[in-house]
């Protein structure tokens, strides 16, 4: 049984945050899930960049996956405002299976209320929203604490990817 994560997604995300992980995931045998709001949307990215997701979160189940990714770029915004995908962030960090954030994704962490107690990082404007939600913030190209996975900026994708990889690596499939 091959091992499959998700990759959470909604207009304006930031561009090589959803595409260079999902690479990189594929590379190392992965299969990905790219869910949204409906399945089939395309979703536009803020530097232009286009993703069809091939899921609807109505149609997903946290047990489906072996992780999951939240980018970054304003679509968090959006994706916090929908029960569903917060849900699936708060049954995966349950679960204790990866959940990598980078940038604006730590909003999704925040509103799952799921950081209380935990070292992470994030673009620095959320900083103080992390720091309100009980996080600790350090600015760090990656942050790795229990499982989750935080990263600053599309710079950290490198560090992001690679840790992202090793915590999926020990997930028993």
């Amino acid at each position: 049984m091959s091992k499959k994560v998700a990759i959470l997604i909604d207009h304006l995300f930031q561009d090589s945050e959803v595409t260079e992980p999902k690479k990189e995931l594929e590379k190392n045998g992965y299969s990905v899930d790219v869910i949204g709001f409906q399945s089939g949307e395309e979703y536009v990215g803020k530097n232009g960049a286009k993703v069809k997701s091939n899921k609807s979160i109505n149609d997903v189940s946290s047990k489906d996956y072996d992780g999951v990714v939240i980018p970054g770029g304003w679509a968090p915004d959006k994706m916090r405002m929908n029960e569903k995908m917060v849900r699936l962030v708060q049954e995966i960090n349950r679960a204790q299976k990866p959940i990598a954030s980078i940038c604006h994704g730590g909003w999704m962490l925040a509103e799952a209320d799921i950081i209380k107690g935990k070292k992470v990082t994030s673009y620095k404007a959320i900083k103080t929203d992390l720091k309100n939600a009980g996080a600790s913030w350090l600015d760090e190209e990656v942050v790795i604490d229990g499982n989750l996975i935080t990263s600053r900026t599309t710079d950290d994708i490198p560090a992001f990817n690679r840790e992202l990889i090793k915590a999926l690596s020990k997930v028993a499939v």
